[in-house]
């Protein structure tokens, strides 16, 4: 289902009159739907979307890779599984990657600190030392 942003406002007013919308749904308050973020062994792919005034967004639809950032740099790391995800407990069996997830990397435990829905990479920063 797409989302639907906008600010929830009081039902009454300071003097307890009832409030009033002034105007319907408009389109601009429209998300998108999530785009979900899967882990596949060997398969890398992106998407090209439509953003807000012409604005391109590129979305990781399938990775395989991430840009983890350890002590002595920052470094390509090999996926292995996603051990947990906090957005959703389901999503950690189904593969799917978020902000907050943590992986398992050929470099250790990795924590998502982007966005791959939005951002169109995964960067990562290191948590657990293999």
């Amino acid at each position: 289902m797409v989302q639907y942003h906008k600010a929830i406002k009081a039902k009454r007013s300071g003097s307890g009159g009832k409030k009033r919308s002034m105007r319907d749904k408009v389109r601009i308050h429209y998300g998108g739907f999530f785009r979900r973020t899967h882990f596949e062994k060997e398969k890398e792919a992106r998407k090209k979307l439509k953003g807000k005034y012409g604005q391109e967004k590129i979305a990781v639809s399938k990775a395989s890779h991430a840009n983890v950032s350890t002590p002595e740099g920052v470094k390509k790391a090999t996926i292995l599984s996603v051990v947990s995800n906090e957005a959703n407990r389901h999503y950690s069996r189904e593969n799917i990657i978020t902000k907050g997830a943590i992986l398992e990397t050929n470099l250790g435990k990795v924590r998502v600190i982007s966005r791959p829905g939005q951002h169109g990479v995964i960067n990562a920063v290191l948590i657990e030392k293999k």
